[in-house]
């Protein structure tokens, strides 16, 4: 797999789709229902932008994130657009029995055939409190694997009963992976959604998933999704200053446990630990103009191999996110 950009007269692409992933992230002075309608407004826009697919993630009792539902999101969305895929990134195995995933899985497919990705995961709640009143103390890479299998099994009708509605084409399932998922993946068939740590440091976890991968019917050969932090704008500084809000809330979440609404104004009084805690989420991430997310995104596919990148990014002033949008997808290939 290569992938590079394209400099010809009609400007740069990245040889690889291009997808969203959005996570309904709320902004002060707002309500949770705008953050909702929101993104089923911008899962409209990618369509006719042309983004490959446009996901939505699941999070509970989180003050600034709104959605807690992948599956009724989906629903939403996949209604109102027509081509685009749509998935979730991810529903989290330990909050819900294979057997229901399944099922809002298949109810979602037979709605909308040939459109639904199903992208699951294992993170427990946000804090104690919201994992004590998920009931969820404690869910390991083994707990992981048996669950995957047990979905698997419901979805192609492989399992102890039938999951409803019956006779609906399984959708593909996708693991958001770090270590041990990788391997969950590799040993099922499964493609992988990976980001963050497992991207920044040795690429030796992904090496190790190429190599164990055990081709399966729904995914004859390994495939990989990166996901990556990307904001894009008419400057480099102003692509930075669009990185700040999340910035500060991932700063301020790390200091009151509470991940906040996003906002327009810097915390105050931050220290010196917070401020480099700033900058380096802001390194970590892929900002500047459409030439050079360009470039950057060419990067990050050439160095992991990537088959796909689904971009997330957040910030307070929602036009600018759509410009961004607009302006990250003249990186498609046609």
């Amino acid at each position: 797999m290569t992938a590079a950009t394209d400099s010809s007269a009609s400007g740069p692409t990245v040889r690889v789709p291009l997808s969203l992933l959005d996570r309904s992230r709320t902004r002060q002075g707002e309500s949770p229902g705008a953050a909702l309608r929101n993104t089923i407004e911008r899962a409209d826009r990618a369509e006719v932008l042309g983004f490959h697919r446009f996901w939505v993630a699941e999070h509970h009792a989180v003050p600034g994130i709104a959605s807690g539902s992948p599956p009724l999101l989906m629903a939403a969305i996949a209604e109102r657009t027509e081509r685009i895929r749509v998935g979730s990134g991810g529903v989290m195995l330990p909050n819900h029995r294979p057997l229901v995933i399944a099922e809002q899985a298949r109810m979602l497919e037979a709605l909308h055939p040939g459109r639904i990705d199903l992208g699951v995961g294992r993170s427990l709640g946000f804090t104690a409190p919201v994992r004590e009143a998920l009931d969820v103390l404690r869910y390991t890479p083994e707990d992981f694997a048996r669950d995957l299998v047990d979905l698997e099994a419901f979805l192609t009708d492989d399992g102890p009963v039938t999951a409803m509605p019956a006779g609906v084409p399984a959708p593909p399932i996708f693991v958001l992976a770090t270590g041990s998922g990788l391997a969950t993946a590799a040993e099922r068939g499964l493609p992988v959604v990976v980001g963050g740590p497992v991207l920044r440091g040795d690429l030796a976890p992904l090496n190790d998933y190429r190599n164990r991968f055990r081709p399966s019917r729904s995914c004859p050969e390994p495939h990989l999704i990166v996901s990556a932090d990307v904001m894009v704008a008419e400057t480099t500084q102003r692509a930075r200053e669009l990185m700040l809000p999340e910035a500060w809330a991932m700063v301020t979440s790390r200091s009151t446990g509470a991940f906040p609404p996003l906002s327009s104004h810097a915390p105050q009084h931050l220290t010196d630990r917070q401020q480099a805690q700033i900058e380096d989420h802001v390194a970590q991430s892929v900002h500047g103009t459409v030439a050079e997310v360009g470039r950057q995104l060419t990067e990050l596919v050439h160095r992991t191999g990537a088959d796909e990148v689904i971009a997330f990014a957040s910030t307070y002033d929602r036009q600018s996110l759509a410009d961004s949008d607009a302006a990250l997808a003249t990186l498609i290939t046609p």
